[in-house]
């Protein structure tokens, strides 16, 4: 029988990995994932747990091994590359090739899959392009070359392309690996608007727990031997944070709600 229960993403006995030759890696296996619309998700594990892999397997970067991921109840291998660009964008951390393409240009670029083969912008694209540059504050930055920008600056730029893309997922790798403290905070509170006043479903991979614990709605954690999902609140107050980390260095503290050394006193 079809689900008819509206998830924007769902996968079933999901197992994600890596095929090569005859060999086959499985990272993790039978996950079972069920997001409704408008959240902000923080996907949260050591490094090299597999937290690049779940996020491109989601997209289609790479397939899965087993099992079936569902964008709003179609199946991901049944959606082209178009449709699936017009329903899910992607941030990613690495820097851009070099170019002169100016802040506008590069916000520009994530109306291609609505413009025409030569790529003329429409009074719509344009409209959708101004909206991104506002909802980011940036637009004093429009004329700008891209390398004249800040990590911070281009961040904020690469998510407003994500916007002109007018996609109902946004999954963002890493946005503030080498971002400071403030323009973490504001990473993230940005982040955190957008999926609130905007009803933008967005998946986060992060080192930044602390933050993750303030402004998430939900917390997808990854362990070497589990997936645990679920609403946040309700992890925290279940004890399921300890599970993050095999340490004899850090616990989690419930009611400061972060992690803390042991035998710190």
């Amino acid at each position: 029988m079809k689900d008819t229960k509206q998830h924007i993403i769902k996968t079933t006995n999901l197992n994600i990995g890596y095929a090569h030759k005859k060999a086959i890696k499985t990272i993790a296996s039978n996950l079972n994932i069920e997001l409704e619309k408008g959240k902000l998700v923080c996907l949260l594990g050591k490094n090299g747990i597999g937290k690049s892999t779940l996020l491109r397997t989601l997209t289609k970067v790479q397939p899965a091994l087993e099992g079936e991921v569902y964008i709003n109840n179609e199946n991901l291998n049944q959606l082209n590359n178009l449709d699936l660009s017009k329903s899910l964008s992607l941030v990613l951390t690495e820097r851009l090739p070099e170019s002169n393409l100016s802040v506008f240009e590069l916000v520009a670029l994530g109306r291609q899959p609505y413009t025409n083969w030569v790529g003329n912008l429409s009074e719509k694209d344009l409209t959708i392009i101004d909206e991104a540059l506002s909802q980011t504050n940036i637009e004093h930055l429009v004329n700008a070359r891209y390398y004249e920008l800040s990590d911070g600056q281009l961040q904020k730029v690469l998510i407003a392309r994500a916007l002109a893309q007018n996609t109902d997922i946004i999954i963002l790798d890493e946005p503030t690996a080498h971002l400071d403290i403030h323009h973490t905070i504001e990473t993230f509170t940005l982040l955190k608007k957008l999926a609130k006043e905007f009803n933008k479903t967005i998946i986060v991979s992060t080192h930044e727990i602390n933050l993750a614990l303030q402004l998430s709605d939900e917390l997808w954690l990854m362990t070497a031997s589990n997936f645990i999902a679920g609403k946040t609140e309700n992890l925290i107050e279940n004890d399921q944070l300890n599970q993050l980390f095999d340490s004899d260095l850090i616990q989690f503290n419930k009611t400061l709600k972060q992690f803390t050394i042991k035998n710190s006193q």
